[in-house]
């Protein structure tokens, strides 16, 4: 640490940001320098006469920020200005470490054995165009229209030509946000949201609004007054339970969102990555508003991980300028890849890893309800994961650095916060990214600790 210390006649309300603005501005001018570690909470807490969960949100809105790094049993230390926040999830699995952190399916033999089928299947039968060819039009028309064919069953009716292929969901959302909102406009989404998004409208230079939300998800009122303000020109939603809470949203609050939509005439970005998966969804936001709607389609979360494609369809009003922001940041997804996914959904082969993976998730939800407590958790019956809302007494950072010390990671909540509003300490915990032992075993120990009055962990040396 340098000779720099927060001024304590400085600090406004909220406490935990006005501090966090402290810091932030001494590390971009200079004060804090790269690799400073910051004070131990309770220490700072005791200087500045604050909570230690004042403290404790003030590091974690620096780290939000990508200024700061927390490391288990180290501290936090200074990234600087233009640093980088790191995912939610854990870039590798160290050790014995239950992975509960990263959203998967639950994959096992019987998915393998279908990626391996299937690239038997294109060793025999892969066409000339896909594995020669460099032009996305020589490659990919027979596979839109069969694309087409596959939206249209799921309520989302679209020409073949409004449909661009990409290489899975996040290469969609970053095509659909760059065609649709102009350098130095803003987006809107929900306040809890994809984690991509946050440092996407950095690298990006748009401001991204974070509306409020209930159980449902965005509240048509707080749109509507955001829109008012004339700066986003595209809102963001995941109505299907992928969202963090892993909410449903209904009928009638998709149908009031398309309203306000269409007064301010903002563009809607559909995230339906678990489309097919979820049984009881009412029809898309694409199928109210199609002359608005840019609809996203993913594989990867409801096949196999590898099979990392996902259909983009939009109105012809967005389709050029979507095709080219394709075309320059990523090209064209992996032409056999491609041609795997047009005859898994021609063969049935996709349909029968959907079902495979709704009923496995069965499995995997009633080991949660009998391993956690039903106060704070939220899910739905094809969730690949839960919400867990934590008791008053522990704050995010402080449980997930307590899990990782027995041996289990999970997400901080704070990873999908678009905004800090109506916070709630939260964590998000995947059910299908391990086994279904180390899955009891990781709920296990996230439920004794869920029982625990917090307490500092001491480095080790």
């Amino acid at each position: 640490m340098t000779n720099w210390s927060p001024d304590p006649t400085l600090i406004s309300r909220p406490a935990y940001l006005s501090l966090a603005e402290q810091f932030a501005r001494a590390i971009e001018d200079g004060r804090l320098a790269v690799g400073t570690r910051l004070p131990p909470h309770r220490r700072l807490a005791d200087d500045l006469s604050l909570s230690v969960q004042t403290v404790s949100r003030a590091y974690e809105e620096l780290i939000r920020r990508g200024l700061v790094s927390g490391e288990v049993g180290r501290g936090s230390f200074v990234l600087g200005p233009g640093g980088e926040a790191r995912p939610p999830y854990l870039p590798e699995r160290p050790g014995e470490t239950i992975d509960l952190s990263i959203l998967k399916p639950v994959v096992g033999k019987d998915q393998l054995d279908a990626m391996r089928k299937g690239f038997s299947w294109l060793a025999e039968n892969v066409t000339a165009s896909a594995a020669l060819s460099f032009r996305p039009n020589s490659v990919l028309p027979m596979h839109r229209a069969m694309a087409a064919h596959w939206l249209a069953r799921g309520g989302v009716p679209v020409e073949a030509a409004n449909i661009t292929i990409t290489g899975g969901a996040t290469a969609a959302i970053s095509s659909a946000i760059m065609g649709t909102v102009p350098p130095g406009a803003g987006l809107a989404t929900e306040a809890l949201t994809h984690h991509t998004l946050m440092p996407l409208c950095q690298y990006l230079g748009l401001h991204l609004e974070g509306v409020a939300i209930d159980d449902q998800g965005m509240l048509p009122a707080a749109l509507d007054e955001v829109a008012r303000k004339g700066l986003i020109r595209a809102v963001f939603l995941q109505p299907n339970v992928i969202n963090p809470l892993a909410a449903l949203m209904g009928a009638q609050r998709r149908a009031e969102l398309v309203e306000i939509a269409r007064r301010h005439d903002l563009a809607i970005i559909e995230n339906d990555i678990l489309n097919r998966l979820v049984m009881d969804a009412p029809p898309p936001i694409a199928a109210l508003a199609p002359e608005r709607t840019l609809y996203i389609c993913g594989f990867t979360k409801i096949t196999v991980p590898g099979l990392r494609i996902a259909y983009l369809a939009v109105p012809s009003r967005y389709a050029t300028a979507v095709a080219n922001r394709y075309l320059v940041t990523n090209w064209m997804p992996a032409p056999p890849l491609v041609e795997l996914l047009s005859h898994w959904l021609d063969d049935g082969t996709a349909t029968a890893l959907i079902a495979a993976q709704r009923e496995a998730l069965v499995g995997r939800h009633l080991i949660a309800r009998s391993l956690l407590p039903e106060v704070g958790l939220r899910s739905h019956p094809q969730s690949l994961h839960l919400w867990l809302r934590l008791p008053e007494t522990w704050q995010e950072e402080g449980f997930v650095a307590h899990a990782r010390a027995r041996g289990v990671a999970v997400a901080p909540g704070q990873a999908f916060r678009a905004t800090d509003k109506g916070r709630r300490e939260s964590v998000r915990v995947s059910l299908g990214s391990t086994s279904e032992d180390e899955l009891r075993r990781g709920l296990s120990s996230i439920s004794a600790i869920l029982g625990e009055e917090p307490e500092v962990l001491l480095p080790t040396i």
